[in-house]
């Protein structure tokens, strides 16, 4: 199960990744426009037959309790939650539920990487009963997205995605999956919020929503009302493992490009700069002229890195990066890591009081770095 603290301020609330474990809770959704006349019965029908139910069998470790959205804990905070995660930390036998919709005629299938990580066996099933096995082609935990491929040679029903970025607070939208693998069930909601961040990682850009989300609905679709995917539900906040109407969801617009990459070998590519930065201070933000902070201050430099190749130093403040303003951390995270290897890039930054650019060839993100 992965079930996180978020953050020490939020005392007894509790942020549920939902894991692919049948211990373990779901997701959420977020977005379309006004309510179709006599309700979402003709979209429930059109989309229902492309999501599925997810099972996975595999072993868990306690690890894999306090995976997911628990790797962007404090330290210390993360020790006590492990603490209290209850069974033992050997390797156990697991089952896990989730839900996915399939994007291609031949089975291509998405879903959360923490539904799938792990797994020794995935089983899909259908809503019209159909059972299929599926492999994992690729997954990518940094904004848990997994793409599936079933073993089957039938024609099968997709949908479509939509463009998350449309999408806006109050837009009305349908979440579709299996919660409790109780088979498709709909629930229907708004966008409560648009690209929510909740210190889960760089990819941050959660769409909220208050459409209610349980157990088994990981890796399901959000619809919005033209029945396009707006979202793949990811998380909820709850104080007791229920829906309390705070989810989230990874908007469509990141889901593609990451699905995309996926498809092509398997693996994500992204750049890296090699620096650790921290948020400009608000006495720092007055002394400049500010309204408030902005950019990214550089605490350190790796050595032989592309930020120390290129000439960037300690204290140095990144404003822009290829271009990109960079107003928050995860601005300059995610501008670092969508750029392809290899590319060069321009670096504004500001350097006791001057504002001075360097140019920098990004590198290649490891599983180690930073």
């Amino acid at each position: 199960m992965t079930t996180t603290y978020y953050n020490s301020r939020l005392a007894s609330v509790t942020l549920v990744a939902a894991l692919a474990s049948s211990s373990v809770l779901a997701l959420a959704p977020s977005t379309a426009l006004a309510v179709p006349p006599g309700g979402y019965g003709d979209l429930v029908e059109a989309v229902s037959p492309s999501v599925v139910f997810i099972e996975v069998t595999g072993q868990s470790t306690g690890s894999e309790k306090t995976s997911g959205l628990s790797q962007g804990m404090p330290e210390e905070l993360r020790k006590q939650f492990e603490k209290m995660v209850p069974g033992d930390r050997d390797m156990t036998p697991r089952k896990g539920v989730g839900s996915g919709f399939i994007i291609s005629d031949d089975g291509q299938i998405v879903t959360n990487h923490h539904v799938v990580d792990g797994a020794d066996s995935v089983t899909v099933k259908l809503a019209d009963g159909r059972s299929f096995e599926a492999t994992v082609i690729g997954s990518d935990p940094m904004t848990d997205v997994a793409l599936l491929q079933l073993e089957t040679e039938e024609t099968l029903p997709v949908v479509a995605f939509g463009e998350s970025d449309t999408m806006r607070a109050g837009d009305e939208v349908v979440a579709v999956g299996n919660p409790f693998g109780l088979g498709g069930t709909v629930t229907s909601g708004i966008i409560s919020a648009v690209s929510r961040d909740i210190h889960s990682g760089p990819y941050d850009d959660f769409i909220q929503t208050d459409a209610a989300i349980n157990r088994g609905n990981s890796g399901g679709p959000l619809f919005n009302n033209d029945g396009e995917v707006i979202g793949v539900n990811t998380a909820i906040f709850s104080p007791d493992g229920g829906s309390v109407g705070i989810g989230f969801a990874v908007p469509s617009d990141l889901v593609q490009t990451v699905v995309a990459d996926l498809q092509d070998d398997g693996m994500i590519t992204r750049g890296w700069l090699g620096v650790q930065i921290r948020p400009m201070s608000e006495e720092v933000a007055s002394v400049l002229g500010y309204d408030g902070p902005k950019g990214a201050v550089v605490e350190a430099v790796s050595e032989d890195s592309p930020a120390n190749k290129g000439g960037l130093e300690k204290g140095d403040i990144i404003m822009s990066f290829n271009g990109k303003e960079i107003v928050e951390l995860r601005d300059l995270t995610r501008a670092v890591a969508d750029t392809a290897p290899d590319k060069s890039a321009d670096v504004e930054i500001l350097r006791k009081g001057e504002k001075i650019t360097r140019q920098v060839t990004v590198g290649t993100l490891g599983q180690q770095d930073a």
